[in-house]
């Protein structure tokens, strides 16, 4: 299936593939940095692990407000200076993270990273999809989100080779010039998206607005978060989001016009950020606390289970051109139920490796098939910023989750695997029944401007 969908590519296709997918992973690689020196933090500014894990929660939940802003632009003035600009603006933060001289500095720096990372998911997949040929875009939608697993890996090797040498601030400085290599090759080798027309009413001043409104809302949320913590803050930015998202309905044509494919997508894209979110997020903190496994042991079945979410991510995205997106998700995601005991509730760490692998075969298999699904359900005036949007915000109201599934495992007296399973059951279900009953656009023509 992958060879046939390689086949007859041009060199501009292969660009614009190679592109979208290293635009992904060394975003991934920045984000993920954190994860990896949390501890050589809380040192460095005499904090505990909660105040510095803020910082991964406001970089998620703020990645809406990227994804629309970034998006917007992409739609009025083109995907691929758009994806450059985020790009640069993305290793430029990540960077700027290195010099933080304190801990709300830090955090601010990193508020303006996720705005930067919410923009490149859409804009990338956008350009990708509509450039390549329908029959290779299940096997490109899975190279794609095969990106976030190999900016982890990549993370995870860099880790281990270079922070004994370079500790904490060195690691933010690494992603640097790798993105600006990146933003020049776009630049040089990569063409603008064969669907793309210029609106006759772009208008410059209305994107200024958008920016002070992102602004005005980032500064909102770091108050919020720095006021009230990280759990109940991040409830408070989810129930916020609602109000936000009607008035939105109301004040943007297109959303007043798509309503309901927006709404069903969000929704979707909420059981889609619980099933990877709830099954990756605390996933080394159960083989640590509840299994007592090292350093090594927890490294080594995190390298496994990226290894298996690669797999699936490029297998089921191939799969889904010749059997159908939504058919591919469905099986997919019920393939997990059986797999979740030996993932959850194995007993050593061969066994809990497998069941892990076996598990992000079939999370990653259905978030592969996501981007290519996502584009082709998306209005084709506003299909830079649909799909990135309500990716996003589908992942903040998943920002929940750690909280969630760290309180639950508290009350069972330390017992991460019903946590676990619980959270995994309920996302493979919902993603199960939303794909079943909803839409399909596969191989829908992305050239037409309406």
């Amino acid at each position: 299936m992958a060879l046939d969908a390689l086949r007859g590519w041009t060199r501009q296709q292969y660009n614009v593939v190679a592109a979208s997918y290293l635009g992904w992973t060394l975003d991934a690689f920045d984000f993920f940095v954190l994860t990896f020196v949390m501890p050589d933090i809380t040192k460095q500014f005499d904090v505990k692990i909660p105040a510095v894990a803020l910082a991964v929660t406001l970089t998620l939940a703020v990645r809406p407000l990227g994804a629309f802003l970034f998006g917007r632009l992409a739609d009025d003035y083109g995907r691929r200076p758009i994806l450059i600009l985020n790009i640069i603006l993305y290793s430029l933060f990540g960077f700027a993270t290195a010099f933080a001289p304190s801990l709300s500095m830090f955090l601010v720096i990193r508020a303006f990273f996720g705005v930067a990372m919410g923009g490149i998911w859409g804009i990338g997949a956008s350009l990708a999809m509509e450039t390549v040929k329908p029959k290779a875009r299940g096997f490109v939608s899975g190279l794609l989100q095969s990106g976030y697993p190999s900016g982890y890996l990549a993370a995870s090797l860099v880790f281990g080779l270079l922070y004994v040498s370079v500790g904490w601030r060195g690691m933010f400085m690494i992603g640097l010039i790798p993105g600006l290599l990146l933003a020049i090759y776009i630049y040089m080798a990569v063409p603008e998206s064969p669907a793309f027309l210029r609106p006759a009413g772009a208008k410059p001043s209305r994107h200024l607005i958008h920016l002070v409104g992102v602004l005005a809302v980032l500064a909102v949320m770091l108050l919020v978060l720095e006021r009230f913590g990280r759990e109940v803050g991040l409830l408070y930015l989810v129930a916020g989001a609602v109000p936000l998202l009607i008035v939105a309905a109301v004040l943007t044509p297109f959303i007043r016009q798509h309503w309901k494919l927006a709404l069903y997508a969000i929704i979707l894209m909420t059981g889609f950020n619980f099933f990877s979110h709830g099954t990756q997020d605390l996933y080394p903190t159960f083989l640590r606390e509840q299994h007592h496994f090292g350093p090594g042991t927890v490294s080594l079945i995190t390298v496994v289970l990226n290894v298996g979410a690669i797999v699936g991510g490029l297998f089921f995205a191939s799969l889904s051109q010749s059997l159908g997106r939504r058919q591919t998700v469905v099986i997919a995601a019920l393939l997990a139920l059986p797999v979740i005991y030996f993932w959850a509730y194995a007993a050593t760490a061969v066994t809990l490796a497998l069941g892990a692998f076996l598990m992000q075969i079939c999370v990653q298999g259905a978030w592969g098939v996501v981007p290519v699904h996502l584009n082709e359900l998306s209005p084709p005036g506003v299909r830079g910023t649909f799909a990135g949007t309500v990716y996003q915000l589908g992942n903040l109201i998943a920002s929940v989750n750690a909280v969630f599934q760290a309180k639950f495992a508290e009350s069972q007296g330390g017992n991460y695997s019903i946590a676990l399973a619980v959270v995994a059951c309920f996302a493979a279900l919902l993603i199960a029944t939303m794909m079943y009953f909803g839409p399909e656009a596969r191989d829908v023509d992305m050239t037409r401007s309406q």
